[in-house]
């Protein structure tokens, strides 16, 4: 699983920020073969968390739940009238991933794309069962930035295989209560609409992770007019980079949906595809959403280079002002320090008062003429600031 999130700098260096770009990458940068590797072979991540399976069956009548349950125990529920919901949590042990794809008879390049993460969101048909693998993602404690899981569907003709990526608190437990208290259809319909209501839940857990990001966007443009700062420049970048994530997982989830709305596979009824036309209308939604604010975060570049260069306006405008007052009180003080010798007013008993009171004359009548023409209400921001 990755996390995505913002880390509060100093000044951005050009060097910081090409190297953060680059680890950012990492996290929407699809699993790809090694050049020669042999097809279905499984890459288990070294950080994987062991295999853990939960299963569920029920009917319209009763609803039993199972943890830690061993593969062959599975063999039984293949041949039942129930729906069996096996959830496997975890792609750290390729014995028990490969038991299991021995019991469901996977064929091993299926099994290949649901160990080698992360998969580019998918679906595909292989006769007797119908692959799916989506990313769910979910916001941070501080509501910066996002996680994201792998998370791999298996629809069999009375069972449903799901694989996650770790065993944490996921979308699923709303599905979960209403299996055991028997709410809505989900005990009355197949595994096909028990994949919908996952699905469905998955997909609802975009827009509290969007709507973070709308907050955030909000907030850094009143940052960014108010009192833009150097480090602005890099939450921009960031902010630009994990909406490009989310939107390449959002993107193909618009192909993943309209092929099962068109129902090319006969293991979901026609009933069942009418609930799959809500996800996809929601993931149409989600691109809107997450174009929007892709132009807003790139709009945001321009609101901090017109912030910055009006701020340094403001400073030039103070120094310009600042020059001309004292250009003509630097030009008398420089008269009267040339040294000749016939000067008539040096003589005088009164005359560096009378020149100091000139001078201040000019200081002030400058002052007055700046202050009418509304020149100093730059000092007023900058005492602000």
């Amino acid at each position: 699983m990755t996390q995505t999130h913002i880390s509060e700098s100093q000044i951005p260096n050009p060097n910081e920020l090409e190297k953060a770009e680059e680890e950012e990458y990492d996290y929407f940068d699809y699993f790809y073969d090694e050049p020669g590797s042999e097809p279905g072979t499984l890459n288990i991540e070294p950080d994987a968390q062991p295999s853990r399976i939960v299963l569920i069956d029920y009917d319209a009548d009763h609803a039993v739940r199972k943890v830690d349950v061993i593969p062959k125990a599975l063999t039984p529920y293949l041949g039942t009238n129930t729906i069996s919901w096996m959830d496997v949590q975890g792609l750290g042990s390729e014995t028990i991933l490969k038991q299991v794809g021995e019991i469901f008879k996977l064929h091993p390049l299926l099994l290949e794309d649901i160990v080698n993460v992360p998969q580019r969101p998918k679906v595909e048909d292989y006769n007797e069962q119908l692959m799916m693998i989506v990313q769910m993602v979910r916001s941070t404690e501080n509501d910066e930035g996002f996680e994201s899981e792998q998370v791999s569907f298996v629809l069999g003709r009375k069972y449903l295989l799901t694989f996650q990526e770790e065993e944490i608190e996921d979308c699923f437990d709303i599905v979960r209560e209403r299996i055991k208290g028997n709410q809505g259809k989900v005990r009355q319909g197949g595994p096909d609409y028990l994949m919908y209501l996952l699905l469905d839940s998955i997909i609802d857990g975009y827009f509290p992770v969007l709507e973070a990001y709308g907050d955030r966007i909000e907030d850094l443009e009143d940052e960014l007019v108010i009192k833009p700062k150097t480090s602005n420049l890099e939450e921009i970048y960031t902010v630009r980079r994990e909406l490009l994530a989310l939107r390449r997982a959002i993107w193909p989830l618009r192909n993943v949906t309209n092929i099962l709305v068109r129902g090319e596979s006969d293991l979901i009824s026609a009933d069942v595809q009418i609930y799959f036309r809500d996800c996809y209308d929601h993931v149409i939604q989600l691109l809107d959403i997450v174009e929007t604010y892709r132009e807003l975060a790139s709009s945001l570049m321009d609101v901090y280079l017109s912030s910055m260069s009006n701020k340094m306006n403001e400073v030039m405008q103070v120094l310009t002002v600042m020059s001309t007052i004292f250009i003509p009180l630097t030009f008398l003080a420089g008269l009267y320090g040339m040294n000749f010798k016939y000067m008539p007013e040096l003589e005088g008993k009164w005359s560096y008062f009378v020149l100091l009171g000139v001078m201040l004359l000019i200081a002030g009548g400058l002052s007055y003429f700046f202050w009418r023409r509304g020149w100093f209400e730059p000092f007023y921001s900058l005492k602000k600031d």
